[in-house]
């Protein structure tokens, strides 16, 4: 899409408004992002030299919002100290996506980075390297605020406020209470922690109201799907990880889980479409053109399945005309019947709405709903082929194939993806594809097989 002058006026208004305001908050760091992404269209020059200006405590969550594209100009064109610092300014989970952002571009850049890192950030960001993508591990927080069961109140808030001094801790809302061994015992708010008693310890504090802050707590090895169904269920805003025998090892926030649900969801809608999320991230045209292409290229295999059924009916068809008028109204029902399962069914999943233990239920349920429309539609279509042709037996077979090719729909529209769940494979990978197939085939043979039978005697 064509940006023109007026627009890039603007995207450097916005620049220009933020680096003037001392504290930067003007806007966020993802309306920078966003916004140097739009002046990299138009000129590479203008968008380089507005990255150097940028504060180095703002750039490093500006570059996680870039495409691999931008984020090459990133790491190419700062200098190595400014990269390091970049990474030093960010929480724990972040420098550690940043670093592999940066690593699968220039595993030696990396490899860089990371040694001139103090050893403690390097002993972090290893330890969450090494967790499952797709566990609670992967992305928390090593930074938090804790204290000891036994410490005196004052003494924990003084940390708490030369760290934040430091910055060394943001975002804090909780302090974790650990018994001698690091244990997780208690999670208080800082709301709550105000109306303690500061000379006390937490223990004197606590103890008449221990069943008040008994946390609740996530384990690193928790699926992230499981992490983010708790924080919607119970509408949390930050959880304690531990690790297997109960450790205190880290923090999720709700940005973090939100990130990671929008992430999903944008996979999720790719995938269904058949569109490959990191090639259209890229905005690289040529590849694009590849990932969408091999999915046509599949759709064709199918399509062609589907013309071959109707090719065994060639003669049918001949004979009656009005066949191929109506046929794609039979398989364009199908489809979007299916769809419509397809899509409520993976989403449902990704929800965690739907256990592959009641996957019965939810089969039955789309079947039964099918077979009513089926029925609803059979009538209307069956009467409007009737008057319009001018043949009752051409009325009765087109019903009569509706209600087989949505009832087909609704029963794989809500089997493929469970099916694909059950092999754990992602279900909105190549379940439209599989759908289109089943609904294409049955509804051509079913409405083309039954008039075959009636119409030809």
């Amino acid at each position: 899409m064509a940006i023109d002058n007026k627009d890039i006026e603007s995207f450097i208004e916005t620049i220009e408004e933020f680096l003037k305001d001392p504290d930067h908050s003007t806007y966020s760091d993802n309306e920078i992002a966003k916004t140097l992404k739009n002046i990299a269209k138009y000129d590479e020059t203008l968008f380089l030299e507005y990255l150097k200006k940028i504060p180095n405590e703002h750039l490093g969550d500006i570059a996680l919002e870039f495409p691999e594209k931008h984020l090459r100009n990133f790491i190419d064109h700062l200098h190595q100290d400014d990269l390091i610092e970049v990474v030093e300014e960010l929480d724990s989970d972040d420098a550690t996506d940043l670093l592999q952002d940066i690593e699968d571009i220039d595993k030696d850049k990396a490899d860089e980075i990371l040694a001139a890192l103090d050893k403690e950030d390097q002993e972090g960001i290893k330890k969450l390297k090494k967790y499952d993508e797709q566990s609670a591990g992967a992305i928390m927080q090593t930074e938090l605020f804790s204290a000891s069961y036994d410490e005196v109140i004052q003494d924990s808030i003084n940390r708490l406020k030369i760290a934040k001094k430091d910055g060394k801790l943001t975002n804090i809302h909780q302090v974790f209470i650990t018994d001698s061994f690091n244990k997780l015992m208690f999670a208080i708010s800082l709301e709550d922690l105000l109306i303690f008693d500061f000379s006390k310890t937490y223990k004197e504090a606590l103890s008449d109201r221990k069943e008040d802050f008994k946390p609740r707590y996530i384990r690193d090895t928790d699926k992230l799907e499981d992490v983010a169904n708790q924080f919607q269920d119970h509408d949390l805003f930050v959880v304690p990880i531990v690790g297997r025998n109960g450790e205190l090892i880290g923090r999720i926030t709700s940005d973090d889980i939100y990130d990671y649900m929008q992430e999903s969801a944008t996979e999720q809608i790719y995938n269904l479409a058949g569109v490959d999320d990191e090639a259209e991230e890229e905005e690289n045209f040529f590849e694009s053109a590849k990932k969408r292409g091999s999915w046509l290229f599949l759709n064709l295999i199918t399509a062609i399945a589907a013309s071959l059924v109707i090719q065994m009916f060639d003669q049918t068809i001949q004979a009656f005309v009005a066949l191929a008028i109506l046929m794609p109204i039979v398989a364009s029902m199908g489809g979007n019947a299916g769809t419509q399962t397809l899509t409520v069914t993976v989403r449902r999943l990704a929800l965690g709405d739907i256990e592959l233990e009641n996957a019965k239920d939810t089969i039955k349920r789309e079947v039964l709903l099918s077979l009513l429309n089926g029925f609803v539609f059979a009538v209307i279509l069956g009467v409007i082929s009737y008057f319009w042709f001018g043949e009752h037996l051409l009325g009765w077979i087109i019903a009569a194939s509706m209600v087989i090719n949505i009832l087909t729909a609704g029963f794989f529209g809500a089997f493929i993806p469970l099916m694909l769940k059950r092999l754990n494979i992602d279900p909105a990978v190549g379940s439209t594809v599989l759908l289109t197939t089943v609904t294409d085939v049955v509804g051509f043979f079913s409405f083309l097989g039954l008039a075959s039978w009636i119409l030809i005697k």
